[in-house]
């Protein structure tokens, strides 16, 4: 699986794994609505990943990216978000292009593993240890979310918040599996590290998409 694969003509077309209209469920825009486009293929591989379908990009055949601009431009909010799987494998410029003469506000969401193209109105890292981001994503970043399973991972947060730049919006958020067993110590580490936040999988407690 290469960025420039001749199949995706130039980001003409992408692997898209599924595409709908809902309220964005994490971190600093949460509670907004927006259209998710959920493009397949990742090679993070992290274990508790709860899109696992997403990793082989093979099961998702390539689909017109100018299609998708225009359903996503169809919708009242006028955002579009993009996740994955890990965007940052597909060339990116052209649909973010498509996406802004429509009108359409541009969100991705990305490990930073790889070198991320595309024109982003707000751009969410989220870094994974088995994959740490490439140097150059860390100053381009709007907000830092941070999954954490254990006590470990705050380090790795604290690592990856030195990298970004001062107004970068920093968040941790517990791994659904085991959030309820690390709220009372992750709650009290951001009551005196205040300058994180809590980011809850609220769509997750609404039980929507």
């Amino acid at each position: 699986m290469t960025r420039t694969n001749d199949i995706f003509e130039g980001g003409k077309k992408l692997p898209l794994m599924e595409e709908f209209y809902t309220l964005q469920g994490e971190g600093f825009n949460m509670g907004l609505a927006a259209y998710f486009v959920r493009i397949g293929g990742c090679d993070v591989g992290c274990s508790w990943c709860d899109t696992k379908p997403s990793w082989d990009a093979k099961h998702f055949p390539p689909a017109d990216t100018a299609e998708i601009a225009r359903r996503a431009a169809a919708f009242p909010a006028k955002t579009v978000v993009v996740t994955g799987g890990e965007p940052s494998l597909y060339p990116l410029d052209y649909f973010t292009q498509l996406l802004h003469q429509l009108g359409v506000k541009t969100m991705v969401e990305t490990s930073g593993a790889h070198p991320l193209s595309g024109i982003w109105d707000w751009i969410c890292l989220s870094p994974k240890k088995n994959a740490p981001p490439r140097p150059e994503i860390y100053p381009k970043a709007h907000e830092l979310k941070v999954v954490i399973q254990n006590q470990n991972d705050l380090e790795w947060a604290e690592k990856n918040a030195a990298l970004v730049k001062p107004d970068c919006l920093l968040f941790l958020q517990p791994e659904w599996s085991v959030s309820q067993k690390i709220m009372p110590w992750l709650t009290e580490y951001i009551m005196n590290n205040p300058r994180w936040r809590m980011s809850l999988q609220s769509h997750k407690y609404m039980l929507i998409p």
